[in-house]
């Protein structure tokens, strides 16, 4: 199956931000590829308050998507920012749209980046649920698995999405910069493919440059395609770019045969949980 990642630099306008999404799912399809991945924040870059752009899954922009979706015949899926529904702190969602060939959901981010000096919680509100996607490929359904961000630091959310039959899982961020952050990047996502025998495509905000940066997680660039092996596959490097990669599934399934961490899982119990033996 072929995916593309699409590398881009986000601005403040999401009307902007949708005709970027428009232009390189065009270029998507003219390359034959079934799948494009947009990088979290696709619909406004962090740095200014999300509130006042946040729009509901019904709403003009998630509709654009649609309609982009239906135009190229490609799924699409692109990050977003919603009301949070019911929230007493009128926080937002940091939300995965995905849309097209029969594809009409979406993830709410999971593990907020309350870290680095930063505090996404207090006007984020956490989603609850894992998601998977079916992708139409080449050879048939592949179920992907969606992530966002700061969620690549959380194992057990991969074997999650492994657990319920993911092959492909996502990673859709906007990196912060800062030594190592880059390297902390690529070693994740390479991590959790080896974790879950998963092919992961990791897709970030391209580097909007030092001022920009200073503003907030804004991108660094360096997306990526993983193996179930850990090996880099394909890479983009700080510039806005479309990476096109063709996603080999039966050497993911042979890898998750043959390494087998899926399969021989322990289910042990947790320190934390133990009893004292006293």
């Amino acid at each position: 199956m072929r995916i593309a990642l699409a590398q881009i630099l986000s601005g403040t306008d999401p009307a902007a931000n949708l005709e970027l999404v428009d232009r390189h799912t065009r270029q998507a399809a003219e390359a034959g590829a079934s799948l494009v991945l947009f990088p979290e924040a696709t619909m406004c870059r962090f740095g200014v308050p999300l509130a006042p752009v946040a729009e509901p899954l019904d709403g003009r922009w998630a509709d654009g998507l649609r309609a982009i979706a239906e135009q190229s015949g490609l799924t699409v899926v692109a990050g977003m920012f919603r009301p949070a529904d019911g929230d007493a702190d009128h926080r937002v969602t940091n939300t995965l749209l995905a849309v097209g060939r029969g594809v009409d959901t979406h993830y709410d981010k999971i593990h907020l980046y309350d870290a680095f000096g930063f505090s996404e919680s207090k006007t984020v509100a956490p989603g609850r649920e894992p998601v998977v996607i079916t992708v139409d490929g080449d050879a048939g359904p592949v179920t992907v698995g969606l992530t966002l961000c700061y969620d690549i630091r959380f194992p057990e959310l991969y074997i999650a999405l492994a657990d319920l039959g993911a092959e492909l899982i996502t990673a859709h961020a906007s990196w912060g910069s800062g030594p190592g952050k880059l390297d902390q990047w690529n070693l994740l996502a390479r991590a959790r493919a080896i974790d879950t025998s998963s092919i992961v495509a990791a897709v970030g905000q391209a580097y909007p440059g030092d001022e920009i940066a200073a503003a907030g997680p804004t991108g660094v660039g360096g997306s990526l395609v993983a193996s179930a092996l850990g090996e880099v596959l394909a890479s983009a490097g700080a510039d806005p770019q479309l990476l096109i990669h063709d996603v080999d599934l039966e050497a993911a399934r042979k890898a998750r045969t043959t390494v087998a961490v899926m399969s021989n899982r322990s289910d042990f119990t947790h320190p934390g949980k133990a009893q004292s033996l006293r």
